[in-house]
């Protein structure tokens, strides 16, 4: 397939749907640039691309071939599609781009967090869409980048590799095969089961802007999140919840990586306890905290990770005290109960099955 002529929407304009654009942009790919609010993307229309400041500290400017706030515009001519979006909208989206999808298209979470394929899959079920694309879910987005203007992004580091698997899963050789046009890095993995259940940002996001709530709330994220907002004792909690998430795993039948071999396999970040590697993970040198409690750390770690992940532990027997611990916390400080907001098991339609009906669902898409 001639890269430069298959087309690519990538929905979404945040911090990484806007880097995602550019990237592909300023390597010669047709873009189309989706996000619900005009005003959003509307310098980005007038300019007809996005200024990208690369990991090498160079600037290109990234032509993007379409700009637009309609759904049925953003999906008519997509082969690929690059959902770059908090969690907690997923669910939004495919409900909205039911009328419009096809068979023939790719569908990708970037990332999907915990059962985002899953809840994308019971939207689409719940539309009556006669269609069903192939729906995918990355581990973790790709880069770590920030929007750094109405028009220009950044990309600080580019992960080595990104698992990537296909509900059902005998579909995930032939997403590959496209996606693999776009983006070398994405790899299989052995389904959405463990794409869900490697969810680092479970780990990493929601506990550390909770433990640095003081210092964020008293200099707005003027400090370096995982440089200097993690310590010895931050991290030893960070520790905790990864065990949790390891356990509920392997009662799922999934082998889970650790969170500190998760950073040196997407980040060659190597060391002897988890605060070690974070620390010598270059990735993360100049990334700011959040510059609010307010923020998607919580808003969709919360609801789409951590509680899909404890609601799973619940359903096949393992306790997990530190994750209810957190989420009780976030409640607190946001004033709301993300238990009624969460990714539940009826949300993701697998409410009740036994982990063997789970596995076949993953790997057929039968119910």
């Amino acid at each position: 397939m001639d890269e430069h002529k298959m087309p690519i929407t990538v929905i979404g304009a945040g911090h990484g749907g806007k880097a995602m654009a550019a990237d592909l942009g300023a390597r010669g790919f047709q873009v189309t640039l989706y996000n619900r609010t005009y005003s959003h993307i509307e310098v980005i229309a007038l300019r007809k691309g996005i200024v990208l400041l690369t990991e090498d500290g160079r600037e290109n400017f990234a032509p993007i071939h379409k700009v637009t706030s309609e759904m049925e515009e953003a999906l008519q001519d997509a082969k690929l599609i690059m959902v770059v979006i908090p969690a907690f909208g997923h669910r939004d989206v495919a409900f909205q781009a039911a009328p419009y999808l096809r068979d023939d298209q790719v569908v990708v979470l970037n990332p999907g967090r915990t059962g985002g394929a899953l809840e994308f899959a019971q939207a689409l079920h719940e539309s009556g869409t006669p269609h069903r694309p192939i729906i995918c879910e990355a581990e973790t987005f790709l880069f770590a980048s920030r929007s750094i203007g109405p028009a220009e992004a950044r990309i600080f580091r580019t992960k080595f590799s990104v698992p990537v698997a296909a509900l059902p899963t005998t579909h995930t050789e032939e997403a590959l095969a496209m996606l693999n046009v776009a983006y070398s890095q994405f790899i299989p993995a052995k389904s959405i089961l463990n794409t869900s259940m490697n969810n680092m940002g479970a780990i990493f996001h929601p506990a550390l802007t909770l433990l640095n709530a003081g210092w964020i709330e008293s200099t707005l994220g003027n400090f370096q999140f995982y440089m200097e907002g993690v310590t010895q004792s931050t991290a030893r909690v960070l520790e905790v919840l990864d065990r949790e998430r390891v356990t509920v795993a392997s009662a799922l039948g999934i082998q889970a990586q650790t969170a500190r071999e998760w950073l040196y396999r997407a980040y060659a970040a190597q060391g002897d306890t988890l605060f070690e590697a974070m620390r010598a993970n270059p990735g993360y040198q100049g990334i700011k905290a959040p510059n609010r409690l307010q923020h998607r750390y919580i808003s969709e770690e919360i609801p789409c990770s951590l509680i899909p992940i404890a609601l799973l532990g619940r359903q096949y027997g393992v306790e997990t005290p530190t994750m209810h611990t957190i989420i009780h916390l976030a409640n607190i400080v946001h004033g709301v109960d993300y238990w009624s907001r969460g990714r539940t098991p009826e949300r993701l339609g697998i409410q009740g099955m036994s982990v063997q009906e789970l596995h076949r669902y993953v790997k057929t898409g039968e119910r």
